[in-house]
C-alpha cells in the first residue's frame, strides 16, 4: 500500500483491482446528498476511512465518482502538498488481525496544519447489513470482534458484496474542533477520537449494536436484580420452591423475548418487496432526513398510528431498505400464532401480554427485558394507542409502555432516548370492511394463520399509495426538564416509582399523540371524502366536487396545520379520478351532466379516511358552523365560543394547540376564510357570504364535517341535564349517549357507525371531568357544575340547526321517561 495511486503504476494497480472486485461487488450510496455535504469545489477534500482496506477504499473511489464528487485516489487541491486524498485511521495487523486503534496517520498530521481550507470528509463503507454475532458459527467467523483483517473482509466480499453500501458522513468542522491553543499532539488525539466515535455511532446506526445469543440473553434477565428479588417474592407468596419460580420466570422470558434474525429480515425484505409493489402504487417517505441526523449516538423509540396489522412489517422494511437498523417491536400475545409468530419474533417482535395486572413476575420480567433493549441499543417500536384505529381517528393513547420507558430511563439516562412520531397513511386499509362491520356490532375476529388466505384475495383490488411520515422527534431528557427540572437530582434507584410519573407519563402520551397527528398526510381519499360525507345526499356534481376539492386544498396551504403535514400534489379533478379508478366513489350520467355519488358501502368505508385527517379542518369547519345560524359576528365573539368548545374537540381529535397558542391560530384561520371569500369582513364585524352564492354552499360544506363531533356533545349534555344531578354514573351515561346516537342514526338516515361508538363518548365525559364541568363522588355518581344548561344550550344554538337540537331533546326526554319508575312498572 506504500505505492501512490496518484502515480501511473498506482492508477494501473488500482483500475485493475477495481474492474476485479466489481465483476462481483454492487454497491450504493447512503447518506446526505452532495448539496448536504456543501463541499467546496475550490478547497481540498481529504476523506477519512476508519480502518486500512483496499476494497473499502475501491468502493469509496466508485461513489465519488458516481456522485461527481473529487475521487480519493488523485492529489488533493493546494495548499495540501499530498499524491492521495484519503487517510486510514487504523490500520489492519495481520490477516486475521482487527483494526489497530494505536499510531496516528502522518497524513492527517498534515491535514491539521490547514484546519481552514481543508474539508474532511469521513466515509463508512457497509459491506451487507448483518449484526456483529448470530448464533450461527459461520456468521461468528466473520463477525467485527471475532475475527478481522484481510480474513475476514474476503468473507464479506464473498458473503455480502452483492449489497454494500457507502455512507458520506458530514464535514468535520476542524476550526471549531481544533482550537489554536492546543498544540499538535493534542490537536490530532482530538480529532482522532470525534473520527473514531463518529464511526462507531454511524455503524451501530445503520447495522445495530451487537447481537448476543438469545440464551445468554434470557440467562442475564433471569439473573437480574430485580427479577431475582421477584422470583423469591413469587416463591414466597405461593409457598414454591424458589427453582420452581425462576422456571416460571424463564418461561415468561421465553415467551416474551425476540429472536432478531437477520436472516429473516433480508428474506422478509425480498418477499415484501413483491408483496409492496403488488398490492400498492408505492410508498411515499417523508422527512426520514431527519432520523437518519438523530440515529447516531441516540436510542430511538418509534411510536405510529396503528392502522393495520401490516404497519409491524412496513416501518421495519422501510428502515432496512434505507440503511437503518430495523427496531424490536411490541406485539400483542395474539399474533404469536404458529408459523406466524415464529417468522415476527425473528423479524424483531417480542410479545406482551394484554394485562399485566396481579403478575409482579411477569411484570418483572417484562421490565427488564425492555430495559435491556434500551441499554444495549436497539431501536424499539410500539404502538401507544395499544390496538388498531376502526373508526380512523387516533385512539386514547395506553400509557403502560410509556411508564416503563420512563422508569428505565430514570434507573439509567446514560444512553439519551429519542422518541419519534411516525403517521402512516393508506390510501385503502387492508382491513377497512372488517372494522366497519366490528363498529356495526360484529364480534371482533381472532387473528388466525388463515388470514394470509384472505390478504392474498384481496391482491385483486387497488390499494393505491402508502405514505409514511417521520414526525419532530422528541428527547426524552429535554421533555422531563420542562416537565420536571429537578428529576436529575433525584434518588434513582432500580424499583424507583416518582409521585409524578403518572402524570408525566400522560403528558407525554398527549404529545406523542399530538406529534403522530402533525405529521398526517392527506391524499385523494381522504380530500374526496372530507367533501362527500358533508354533502346531504352523498351526491355531487363532478364540477362542483372538484371546485370544492381544490377550495379544501387552498385552505388546507393557507395556514398548515404543521410543518410536518404532507399534501396530495393533485388538483381536484385528477383527485376525482384517481379515487374513482380506485372503484371508491360512483358515477352518474344525467342529461345536465356528471354526477359523483357514494352508496351505502362506499359512505361507511368512507367514514374511515375522512377521519384520518378530520384534525386538520376541525377549526376553519368549526368557525364555518358558527355561521350556519348567525349572519354576522365579531372577532372576539368568534374566539371566545371557538375557545369555550376547544377543549372538548382537543380531546377527541388530539389538537396540537395549547390555550395559549389558540387564539393566534382562530385568527389566522378566519383570515384566510375572508381570503378565501368563504367569509366577508365589513364595519368591524365578519359576515357569512350571500344565502344563494356558491361561496355559502362551500361553507356549508366545511361546517358538516364536524356536525356529528358537535351533535354527540349536545346529546351528551341533553342526558344529564334530563336526569336529576348526581342521579347516573359515567357508564350509565355512556350507555344511554350509545343508545341515544343509535336511534337518531336511524331516523335521520345516517349511517355512519362511528356515531355511536361508545368510546367516542366516553372520551367526552372524561374530558367534562377534566374541565370540571362534571365532578365524580365517592359513589361513582357524575354531578355537573351550575351553568350547564347556558353553556350547552347556548353553543348549540350557534352551531346546531332548532330541527336538530329539538330532535336530541325529543329523545333525551324519552329515554327519561322510559327510565322513571312509572314506566318500569
Amino acid at each position: 500500500m506504500s505505492t501512490s495511486y496518484a502515480s501511473l503504476f498506482g492508477r494501473m494497480r488500482f483500475g485493475l483491482a477495481r474492474r476485479l472486485l466489481y465483476l462481483w461487488v454492487r454497491s450504493s450510496r447512503i447518506g446526505d446528498s452532495n448539496e448536504e455535504l456543501d463541499i467546496d469545489a475550490q478547497q481540498p477534500v481529504v476523506y477519512v476511512l476508519p480502518y486500512r482496506s483496499l476494497t473499502d477504499l475501491i468502493v469509496a473511489d466508485r461513489e465519488c465518482v458516481r456522485a461527481g464528487l473529487p475521487r480519493p485516489v488523485r492529489a488533493p487541491l493546494p495548499p495540501l502538498d499530498e499524491r492521495d486524498a484519503f487517510i486510514f485511521l487504523s490500520r489492519e495487523r495481520s490477516w486475521v488481525g482487527r483494526p489497530d486503534p494505536r499510531g496516528q496517520s502522518p497524513r492527517l498530521g498534515k491535514v491539521l496544519e490547514h484546519p481552514d481550507s481543508v474539508q474532511l470528509i469521513p466515509i463508512t463503507v457497509f459491506w451487507g447489513q448483518s449484526p456483529d454475532s448470530e448464533s450461527s458459527a459461520i456468521k461468528l467467523l466473520f463477525a467485527w470482534n471475532w475475527v478481522g483483517g484481510r480474513l475476514r473482509k474476503l468473507l464479506a466480499i464473498m458473503l455480502h458484496g452483492r449489497k454494500v453500501r457507502v455512507h458520506f458522513g458530514p464535514r468535520v468542522a476542524l476550526p471549531e474542533l481544533i482550537p489554536t491553543a492546543l498544540d499538535p499532539e493534542r490537536r490530532l488525539r482530538r480529532v482522532n477520537r470525534v473520527l473514531r466515535v463518529h464511526f462507531r455511532q454511524q455503524r451501530a446506526a445503520v447495522v445495530g449494536p451487537e447481537l448476543v445469543h438469545r440464551r445468554t440473553l434470557l440467562k442475564g434477565l433471569l439473573h437480574a436484580p430485580l427479577v431475582r428479588a421477584a422470583i423469591a417474592r413469587e416463591a414466597s407468596e405461593k409457598g414454591i420452591d424458589e427453582s420452581k419460580a425462576q422456571a416460571i420466570a424463564a418461561r415468561y422470558a421465553n415467551e416474551i423475548a425476540s429472536d432478531f434474525t437477520y436472516t429473516i429480515i433480508r428474506f422478509l425484505e425480498v418477499v415484501l418487496s413483491w408483496f409492496w409493489n403488488k398490492l400498492y402504487d408505492g410508498i411515499r417517505v417523508n422527512n426520514l432526513k431527519r432520523i437518519q441526523d438523530i440515529a447516531r449516538g441516540n436510542e430511538i423509540i418509534y411510536v405510529p398510528c396503528h392502522r393495520s396489522h401490516i404497519d409491524y412489517l412496513l416501518l421495519s422494511y422501510l428502515l432496512f431498505r434505507n440503511s437503518m437498523t430495523p427496531p424490536h417491536i411490541a406485539a400483542g400475545i395474539n399474533l404469536n400464532m404458529p408459523v406466524i409468530g415464529g417468522i415476527l419474533r425473528r423479524g424483531g417482535a417480542f410479545f406482551m401480554r394484554r394485562s399485566f395486572k396481579g403478575n409482579q413476575l411477569y411484570t418483572a420480567v417484562f421490565n427488564e427485558y425492555l430495559h435491556t433493549l434500551f441499554s444495549r441499543g436497539f431501536p424499539v417500536e410500539y404502538f401507544i394507542e395499544g390496538g388498531r384505529s376502526r373508526t380512523g381517528r387516533m385512539l386514547s393513547p395506553k400509557t403502560g409502555m410509556l411508564a416503563i420507558t420512563l422508569r428505565s430511563f430514570l434507573r439509567s439516562s446514560r444512553r439519551p432516548i429519542v422518541f419519534v412520531p411516525v403517521y402512516i397513511g393508506y390510501e385503502r386499509v387492508l382491513e377497512g370492511r372488517t372494522y366497519l362491520g366490528e363498529l356495526r356490532g360484529q364480534a371482533k375476529k381472532k387473528e388466525s394463520v388463515f388470514d394470509l388466505f384472505r390478504v392474498i384475495s384481496a391482491l385483486k383490488l387497488r390499494f393505491g399509495e402508502v405514505a409514511v411520515n417521520f414526525g419532530e422527534p422528541l428527547a426524552l431528557a429535554d421533555f422531563l426538564d420542562r416537565e420536571q427540572p429537578d428529576w436529575r437530582a433525584q434518588s434513582l434507584a432500580p424499583d424507583y416509582r416518582p409521585t409524578w410519573l403518572n402524570e408525566t407519563t400522560n403528558s407525554l402520551a398527549r404529545q406523542l399523540t399530538s406529534g403522530i397527528s402533525a405529521a398526517a398526510d392527506v391524499n385523494p381519499v381522504n380530500m374526496v371524502a372530507l367533501v362527500m360525507l358533508s354533502t346531504a345526499r352523498l351526491a355531487l356534481d363532478e364540477t362542483s366536487l372538484a371546485r370544492a376539492l381544490d377550495r379544501y386544498k387552498a385552505l388546507l396551504q393557507a395556514v398548515p396545520y404543521s410543518s410536518g403535514v404532507t399534501l396530495t400534489a393533485l388538483d381536484g379533478q385528477a383527485m376525482i379520478k384517481h379515487v374513482e379508478s380506485m372503484q371508491m366513489i360512483g358515477r352518474q350520467s344525467d342529461a345536465l351532466g356528471e354526477i359523483m355519488r357514494l352508496d351505502e358501502p362506499q359512505a361507511v368505508l368512507m367514514t374511515y379516511y375522512r377521519n384520518n385527517v378530520l384534525h386538520l379542518v376541525v377549526l376553519p369547519a368549526l368557525i364555518a358552523c358558527l355561521f350556519q345560524n348567525n349572519p354576522r359576528m365579531k372577532r372576539d365573539q368568534i374566539e371566545r365560543l371557538v375557545m369555550g368548545i376547544y377543549p372538548y374537540l382537543q380531546g377527541e381529535l388530539f389538537l396540537q394547540w395549547s390555550e395559549d397558542e389558540l387564539p393566534a391560530v382562530i385568527q389566522q384561520w378566519i383570515d384566510s376564510l375572508v381570503e378565501q371569500q368563504l367569509l366577508r369582513e365589513a364595519d368591524g364585524q365578519i359576515h357569512r357570504p350571500d344565502l344563494s352564492s356558491v361561496e355559502f354552499v362551500m361553507l356549508s360544506l366545511l361546517s358538516r364535517s364536524i356536525i356529528q363531533i358537535l351533535e354527540r356533545f349536545y346529546m351528551a349534555s341533553a342526558l344529564l341535564l334530563n336526569y336529576p344531578n348526581g342521579s347516573q354514573t359515567a357508564e350509565q351515561l355512556e350507555a344511554r349517549c350509545t343508545i341515544m346516537a343509535q336511534r337518531l342514526s336511524i331516523l335521520h338516515g345516517l349511517n355512519a357507525p362511528e356515531f355511536f361508538d361508545k368510546t367516542l363518548f366516553r372520551q367526552f365525559i372524561q374530558r367534562m371531568t377534566d374541565e370540571q364541568v362534571l365532578r365524580v363522588d365517592d359513589e361513582g355518581q357524575l354531578h355537573y357544575a351550575a351553568g350547564l344548561e347556558d353553556i350547552a344550550e347556548n353553543t348549540a344554538k350557534r352551531v346546531l340547526s332548532a330541527e336538530v337540537r329539538l330532535s336530541i331533546r325529543q329523545v333525551a326526554r324519552s329515554a327519561e321517561a322510559a327510565d322513571s319508575p312509572a314506566a318500569a312498572q
